[in-house]
């Protein structure tokens, strides 16, 4: 095949939109990659809470789903419940990704607490026992964005981290789990430790090693360095917002963290209208120090991409999402979170 026919098959392929769950297959060319360290190999695709731009996000079938799309590592992010348990879901509260207001039984669990300083009000997983937690269905989180995942609310279990660790280990190829510790210092605040019971579980399953396929990651330094001191796996920070990251910081980070993990806009910043403006050097200087760096979070929706690429249809529809994987991947990023992993693939692999 002609260089050009090939391309022509490859974007062909990126812009083909995901079939109904059951029936969506890895594109031809997302073969299986195999993660190891090094910003010499090819970009690694992280399922950001799943393959969540096709299933309710933190659910095992969003997990399969991303596996079977050819994703390299799934990420779930992790809650403690009221018993201790390792919950995966994206925040303690409960109310934009379960049906938990369907549940008479539980009204009286709703309250007001400080995360992060700032006060929230709904139901939190550590207000709950596993048990209780298990009577829940995951929803959508984006229904009006994404409504061919809401499609499948109240169809799928709460699952715990030990449970997707199950799952890992029956598949007949590695694929590496990235489970991000949400708000350690709220757990903290509360007389828990989000760090020892991950450090607990990693131990009980010999997965606290340097090799092991389990990599760790939080938005709190201080977490980081705490569960450092009884685990020995890869370690990232995940660090948001806008703007330069001093070389004193990194020169930090080097000595304590195998990757710094980043939003977007830290490595291309946008301007007030959503444009993007010149590349930062943060991953040539990141990797001067040996520090991977992953970037996220790509979606396929206009509303999430630069303007740059925005297609007409509205912000729930899909624009040039192919091109945004283009440029990061030119940029030399080691690893990229996406809600649509094949896409990804599909990008990396034209």
């Amino acid at each position: 095949m002609s260089r050009k026919g090939a391309l022509l098959r490859c974007a062909a392929a990126i812009a083909a939109a995901g079939a109904l769950v059951g029936l969506i297959a890895a594109p031809a060319a997302a073969k299986p990659h195999h993660p190891g360290h090094g910003h010499h190999d090819d970009p690694i695709v992280i399922a950001h809470r799943g393959a969540s731009g096709y299933l309710p996000e933190h659910t095992l079938e969003a997990y399969a789903l991303a596996v079977e799309l050819g994703a390299d590592v799934i990420e779930p992010d992790l809650v403690l419940t009221k018993d201790g348990e390792l919950l995966a879901r994206h925040e303690p509260v409960l109310d934009e990704t379960t049906d938990i207001a369907q549940h008479p039984e539980f009204a009286d669990r709703k309250t007001t607490k400080l995360i992060d300083g700032v006060p929230v009000t709904g139901f939190f997983a550590d207000d709950f026992t596993l048990a209780e937690l298990k009577t829940l269905r995951a929803e959508e989180r984006l229904p009006s964005v994404r409504p061919q995942s809401a499609a499948h609310d109240g169809e799928f279990e709460l699952v715990t981290y030990d449970e997707v660790l199950d799952y890992v280990d029956d598949l007949d190829r590695k694929v590496i789990t990235y489970p991000e510790m949400k708000h350690p210092s709220y757990y903290e605040d509360k007389g828990q430790s989000i760090e020892d019971a991950l450090a607990d579980l990693l131990e009980e399953r010999r997965l606290d090693r340097k090799r092991s396929p389990v990599w760790i990651q939080s938005f709190e330094y201080q977490s980081l360095l705490n569960i450092a001191e009884r685990v020995d796996n890869r370690i990232g920070l995940n660090i948001d917002g806008q703007g330069e990251i001093p070389d004193a910081q990194l020169d930090e980070y080097a000595d304590t963290l195998d990757t710094v993990s980043l939003n977007k806009n830290r490595i291309i910043p946008r301007d007030a209208n959503g444009f993007l403006l010149e590349p930062t050097d943060v991953v040539e200087r990141a990797h001067d120090r040996g520090l991977d760096v992953h970037v996220w979070t790509f979606r396929n929706e206009n509303q999430f991409l630069p303007a740059d690429f925005r297609t007409g249809g509205g912000g729930a529809a899909w624009g040039d999402f192919a091109a945004e994987y283009e440029l990061f991947y030119s940029l030399g990023v080691d690893a990229v979170f996406s809600d649509y992993p094949d896409k990804a693939l599909a990008a990396r692999d034209c």
